[in-house]
């Protein structure tokens, strides 16, 4: 059987749970995305910051790494990653991850904009830490900054910087990649950057209270997809044996990166197969939403490989629409659609040895944020950070 066929035959009747029965596409067949135009139609020719964007959007700088962010005089970080946004009166605040080491400004830091979009100020939130790469927002308004190193911490961190980051050892001690809070069902998510990392949640002892909870890792047969379980980890603290090795059966994530909650479902990504998951919190399942070896109709592939490569942070509009960053790839933030279709939404050009981090939609949803890790340079140093803006579906 023709390898695309087999893999296919595997997810029929269960990928469908991962937008609420939304990605039927006949009678009762279930596929992960497909390739398809957009709902923005084509990308145009890049602009005056070498981004393709589909008619009617804008983009401007925000800011870039090794100077002042404008209108401030806050130096901006070097290799921007993970971010989230938050609502700061009538503005808002964009957090943004520094994955450098401690000793190269390794931390995250902040712009905050009033209800016009104009940049305020500028700031440091988290210092001293070690190649933190992505993390999420808690629904009490604090950004979970993740540590990519082995036994590394979540830190918890205050967006508007006048409270001092605390550690979040409790959460485990482990390769943090992401993190999603999910207030439905009182649980943090949290990816492993591993070739052989786990998919874990944190229950706190209270919520809203990250201080003490339980850590439990996700079981789960050979398949890509049906009902999970979840077991307590002994020792979240991960010495001597590391947390992925400590629960028999536990499934096994190829470099797990981003993740996202919302409507009952956890949304998070594994860059070593090129892989959108889709974690049901209702049913407790697990399902594919995207996998590049699932491409079934070759004449919709550009170029011969599939449109969405090296999938890294992931972020969700209100219109249900996922929108997933490359690690490499063609340098894309594609729209994984609920009714099952995926295509590029942007593609930043001339910058092939860097990666796209950190997209996050402002509160309002109209405009969205993101970094080129590396910028033109290929170098930490050479992070931009940009805005887009326009007539995102709602």
């Amino acid at each position: 059987m023709e390898r695309r066929t087999f893999l296919r035959t595997a997810v029929i009747g269960t990928s469908a749970a991962a937008f609420g029965g939304t990605l039927w596409r006949g009678a009762a067949i279930a596929d992960p995305a497909q390739p398809a135009t957009g709902p923005y139609g084509a990308l145009q020719a890049a602009n005056s910051n070498g981004i393709l964007l589909p008619s009617g959007f804008t983009s401007r700088i925000i800011a870039r790494s090794g100077q002042a962010v404008p209108d401030t005089s806050y130096t901006w970080h070097s290799a921007p990653d993970g971010g989230a946004t938050f609502t700061d009166g009538d503005g808002w605040i964009y957090v943004s991850n520094a994955e450098v080491s401690s000793g190269s400004g390794g931390g995250a830091s902040a712009v905050r904009f009033n209800s016009s979009g104009t940049v305020t100020s500028a700031y440091r939130i988290l210092s001293g830490t070690n190649n933190n790469c992505a993390g999420g927002r808690t629904p009490w308004n604090t950004w979970l900054s993740c540590e990519e190193v082995t036994r590394g911490f979540v830190y918890e961190t205050d967006p508007w910087g006048v409270d001092a980051a605390v550690q979040r050892p409790a959460m485990g001690r482990f390769k943090h990649e992401a993190a999603a809070a999910d207030p439905d069902h009182g649980y943090v998510y949290l990816t492993e950057d591993e070739t052989d990392g786990r998919f874990y949640r944190f229950r706190p002892t209270t919520w809203g209270n990250l201080s003490s909870g339980t850590l439990q890792v996700l079981v789960a047969g050979s398949g890509t997809s049906g009902p999970v379980t979840w077991t307590t980890v002994p020792d979240p603290d991960g010495s001597p044996t590391q947390t992925r090795y400590q629960v028999s059966g536990a499934k096994v994530f190829n470099g797990g990166e981003g993740c996202f909650y919302a409507a009952g479902t956890c949304w998070f990504t594994t860059k070593g197969d090129n892989r959108v998951w889709a974690y049901d919190a209702n049913a407790s399942s697990l399902s594919l939403v995207y996998d590049d070896s699932l491409v079934y109709d070759d004449s919709l592939v550009t170029g011969g490989s599939a449109p969405l490569t090296g999938v890294d942070n992931v972020t969700r509009a209100a219109s249900g629409d996922l929108y997933v960053a490359e690690d490499g790839g063609n340098m894309e933030i594609c729209l994984i659609t609920p009714d099952d279709t995926v295509a590029p939404f942007l593609r930043i050009s001339g910058q092939s040895g860097s990666e796209i981090t950190g997209p996050a939609f402002s509160p309002d949803g109209r405009r969205l944020y993101f970094s080129s890790q590396r910028g033109t340079s290929g170098s930490s140093s050479g992070g931009i950070t940009y805005e887009v803006t326009g007539p995102f579906r709602s």
